[in-house]
């Protein structure tokens, strides 16, 4: 290579000025922790602190009212004097029938998610035949209307009769309870689908089963855990109070026997116990259903 040559290369290369500055890329701007725990902390709350106040002024108003003596319900100083130690350990345990209510909880809820689970299942097959089909919907729509309207303890009889065990019978109890309203909503929902999907469908010659996983239960999903939620709060009453009639180790059982042991104290913590239960289960089952369905409402 001559030198002449070397010369127009180097003259071809861009020239960089000794001024020039260089500046790094560095993204998008980061929020740091220390900016955001604020916020978060403002979340929390206000999320926390008014049922807190709300809690504390109900329990005030609770003691002015029946903390005198000779009050017909315990106060909720009696309470905590009376029922400490269901309260501090709810899982011991000190015989067959003496344990904490814990366990009694968790042996209701056992019953709960087997009745449940099985009224989740059939009422959304079902839902989903009545939903689907005129001739289902005009057969099947007159007897469900009927049936559903049928209090829950009046099955416990026939359940008894025909099971001949206190479990099976208090978990059909659940499950006859809970499925009306997942089985109406689901049928609502599968009727609401709009008719452009059933178009889309026909062009992409969907057979039954893609169309049931693909259009039916995406369209029908906010009706369907609507019933869910209803479901689960019915079937979470109906075994409180199935157990108090069929035994065993059940919280409602455990309510019944403490009525006539005259153990009031041990009622109120019990009763505390069922609604932060029926509670959680209506969050749990929330829960789900705004991922599932991306926050959308049923209409």
């Amino acid at each position: 290579m001559t030198l002449a040559a070397v010369k127009t290369e180097k003259s071809d290369a861009p020239v960089v000025s000794a001024d020039a500055k260089v500046i790094a890329f560095t993204g998008a701007p980061k929020t740091s922790f220390a900016k955001m725990l604020p916020r978060y902390a403002r979340s929390v709350a206000s999320n926390v602190i008014p049922p807190l106040i709300t809690a504390a002024l109900l329990l005030l108003i609770w003691q002015i009212a029946f903390g005198r003596a000779g009050a017909t319900l315990p106060s909720p100083t009696q309470v905590w004097k009376d029922a400490k130690d269901l309260i501090v350990d709810p899982f011991f345990v000190s015989g067959p029938q003496d344990i904490g209510l814990g366990w009694r909880t968790l042996t209701s809820l056992q019953r709960v998610g087997i009745g449940f689970s099985v009224s989740a299942v059939v009422g959304v097959l079902v839902g989903t035949l009545v939903g689907q089909s005129v001739w289902a919907m005009r057969g099947l729509d007159p007897i469900f209307q009927i049936l559903r309207t049928v209090p829950p303890l009046a099955w416990l009889p026939i359940s008894l009769a025909a099971f001949r065990d206190s479990s099976p019978s208090a978990i059909f109890v659940i499950f006859i309870t809970s499925i009306w309203p997942i089985l109406i909503n689901t049928a609502v929902g599968v009727r609401n689908i709009p008719q452009d999907y059933r178009n889309v469908a026909q062009v992409l010659r969907l057979n039954t089963f893609e169309f049931f996983w693909k259009i039916m239960l995406p369209s029908a999903a906010p009706y369907i855990f609507t019933g869910l939620r209803i479901g689960i709060g019915l079937a979470w009453l109906a075994i409180v109070a199935a157990e108090m009639l069929t035994g065993g180790v059940g919280i409602g059982f455990f309510i019944w026997d403490a009525w006539n042991s005259s153990r009031l104290s041990d009622i109120v913590v019990a009763l505390f116990y069922i609604g932060i239960v029926g509670f959680v289960l209506d969050r749990i089952v929330g829960a789900v259903g705004s991922l599932i369905t991306r926050g959308t409402a049923a209409s």
